[in-house]
């Protein structure tokens, strides 16, 4: 229970989700987290089923100030940073021939450009020899009709993921990134599609995976732990897919 203890760790997207099923289980392995969401009702909704030493933040990384408070805060609160997860995401889908600027920049802000900004500002607070996380996802290997910007988003912060493997060697500070297949996640429910239809497409992805199953956000959250953990110490620049075997077959 202590494979992460006295670590600090900053998650974004924590309020629900992958998100806040890593950060309940870093917190039990005896990390300090800092959870961060955009929706202040959500982080409020969440400390009550949270124990340890955590605080949450108000941030949307698709703004360059929140992402300085976010590190501003994290740092005040427990100085420097050990693993630092870009967990938050979104993923509206689109048909390519209905892709308006708005819908493009809404997905590149919160997907790309808040990761990338966040790191920015997180690396010179974070230790040498820490651990950076991504959420990716499998879309950006297969081709899933709708999703072509998300699918985009997506292959851009894997090369950018990349990159800054090699930038922060230096330092000892392992870069990894998780790809998702259908996780069971509240991300369906805010696709702005029917209730009927996001169903429909669930039953579709779920026939689709080898396992013949969603997977669990705390299925994600265990591989989120091994990578930060030093049990993961001689894995670095990985894409890890956790899809019950989707991308594969």
């Amino acid at each position: 229970m202590n494979k992460l203890k006295n670590k600090v760790a900053v998650i974004t997207g924590a309020n629900s989700g992958i998100g806040l099923a890593t950060a309940k289980l870093y917190l039990q392995e005896g990390a300090k987290v800092v959870l961060s969401g955009r929706r202040q009702e959500a982080l409020d909704a969440i400390v009550k089923d949270l124990s340890g030493d955590f605080i949450t933040v108000l941030a949307d990384v698709s703004k360059p100030e929140d992402n300085v408070n976010l590190i501003k805060e994290a740092t005040n609160k427990f100085g420097k940073i050990d693993i630092l997860f870009l967990n938050a995401g979104i993923a509206p889908p689109t048909p390519t021939n209905e892709i308006t600027e708005s819908h493009y920049n809404e997905i590149f802000d919160i997907n790309v450009k808040g990761p990338i900004l966040a790191v920015k500002e997180a690396l010179p607070h974070i230790n040498d020899g820490g651990s950076i996380l991504f959420t990716n996802s499998i879309v950006h290997q297969k081709g899933f009709d709708g999703l072509g910007v998300y699918s985009a988003s997506k292959g851009a912060l894997r090369a950018y993921s990349r990159v800054l493997t090699s930038e922060v060697k230096s330092r000892g500070i392992r870069v990894n990134s998780i790809a998702p297949g259908p996780i069971d996640t509240p991300i369906y429910g805010k696709m702005g599609l029917p209730e009927d239809v996001v169903e429909d497409m669930g039953k579709g992805f779920a026939q689709q995976v080898p396992l013949g199953r969603f997977g669990k956000s705390e299925e994600v959250a265990n591989t989120a732990l091994f990578l930060a953990s030093d049990e993961a110490s001689y894995i670095n620049g990985i894409e890890i897919e956790v899809d019950g075997g989707l991308s594969q077959v």
